[in-house]
Formats: C-alpha cells, sequence, structure tokens
C-alpha cells in the first residue's frame, strides 16, 4: 500500500526542525519544548482559558498544562480567576514575558524569511491559503476525535 500524499510529513518535518532550533534559540530565555508557542498565544489572548488555549493549538489539555505550569514556574505567566465565573481560570502574561514576546515574533519572522526564501507573496499567500484549508477540512475531526461538544467548535 502506498501514501496518497507526502506533504503532511514534509509539513511535520519543516514544524519539528522549527521547533528544534527555536528551542536552542530559547533555551536562555528557559523556554524548552515548544513552551514559546503557548507563552505567544497568551500573549496575543490575554484571559483566555487552559482549555481555550489547548483547542487554538490543537494539543491535549495535559500538554498545555504541563507547558503553562513551566511558564508560571519561569516567571512568564500567572492565573487569574474570572470575573464572570468563578471557575475559570485566565491565563495572563507578566511584564517579563511581554519583554520577551518581541524578541520571540522577531525569531519567528526570521525562520519564515528562511522558510520563504525565492518565494513570491503570491507564493506565499497560496501557501497559506491552502495550509488554512487543510486546517478546516480537518476541524471537525480533530473535535470529533477529542469528543468536544458542537458549541465549543
Amino acid at each position: 500500500m502506498n501514501l496518497n500524499y507526502t506533504m503532511l510529513r514534509a509539513v511535520g518535518n519543516l514544524s519539528r526542525a522549527v521547533n528544534a532550533i527555536n528551542d536552542v534559540n530559547y533555551s536562555d530565555l528557559k523556554l524548552h519544548k515548544n513552551q514559546y508557542i503557548f507563552l505567544t498565544r497568551i500573549c496575543e489572548h490575554q484571559g483566555l482559558s487552559l482549555r481555550e488555549l489547548s483547542i487554538m493549538l490543537k494539543v491535549d489539555k495535559t500538554t498545555s498544562t504541563k507547558a503553562v505550569q513551566k511558564l508560571i514556574q519561569c516567571g512568564y505567566v500567572y492565573k487569574k480567576k474570572s470575573v464572570v465565573d468563578s471557575r475559570r481560570n485566565e491565563l495572563y502574561p507578566t511584564g517579563e514575558a511581554l519583554n520577551i514576546y518581541e524578541e520571540i515574533i522577531m525569531e519567528e519572522n526570521r525562520v519564515l524569511d528562511i522558510c520563504f526564501k525565492d518565494f513570491s507573496k503570491e507564493d506565499i499567500e497560496t501557501a497559506h491559503q491552502l495550509i488554512e484549508r487543510m486546517n478546516a477540512n480537518l476541524k471537525d475531526h480533530w473535535y470529533d476525535k477529542k469528543n468536544y461538544r458542537e458549541e465549543e467548535r
């Protein structure tokens, strides 16, 4: 039996390579094992819950919990009870996290520039649109496998 498409393997290789590079780049900031991804999303979506973060990143809640705990220990994130729903903990970046956020985004942009070397603007836009369509196609399947209810989608 043959694999119909190998592009997901290529996307996976690309993702692992970028994450490995960034783990080295951010080790002096005590960010390991892709924690920078969690940190950037918390900086960009202040007040989101652990569940929302997990859904956004398409990872298990356990993975998010471990990453957020490490970020709290490093002084990058804090939890705050929601004023609307006391059962909900909201995640916020600390001042230190906001200070390094720009550094992380600059590095992400640098790596993206390397990835898109010799691509036209149209090529970059097409790649983005196609990947977004693939994500949209897979969305319901992911929610079903993770047993999320319809209203959470």
